[in-house]
């Protein structure tokens, strides 16, 4: 059954510059195996070197953080569509110190 992944843009020029890809798939595990074996490179972005998905990395089926359903072995529906959402940190200290 064929689910759509979103590749968040820091990430698509590991992946063909694509904003999507389209693979068949199960559960997010097998979707993000065939993205991952298609596109090595973002491998070790999304995956850390015990083979385990980052800390940082986020991944949503429709709205719903895989985190609080089955995790990486959360079923898909034909037509689902993945989200990869990276955690972003950093930024600047917008404090104003006014004299």
């Amino acid at each position: 059954m064929p689910v759509k992944v979103i590749i968040p843009t820091p990430l698509r020029q590991y992946a063909d510059k694509k904003e999507s890809l389209e693979v068949k798939a199960k559960t997010v595990a097998e979707a993000l195996a065939a993205i991952t074996s298609q596109y090595g490179d973002l491998r070790k972005h999304l995956y850390n070197d015990e083979g385990k998905l980052r800390s940082f990395v986020n991944i949503y089926v429709g709205d719903e953080d895989i985190r609080f359903l089955q995790k990486q072995e959360t079923p898909l529906k034909e037509d689902d569509v993945i989200s990869i959402v990276p955690s972003i940190a950093g930024g600047t200290d917008l404090t104003c110190v006014c004299s």
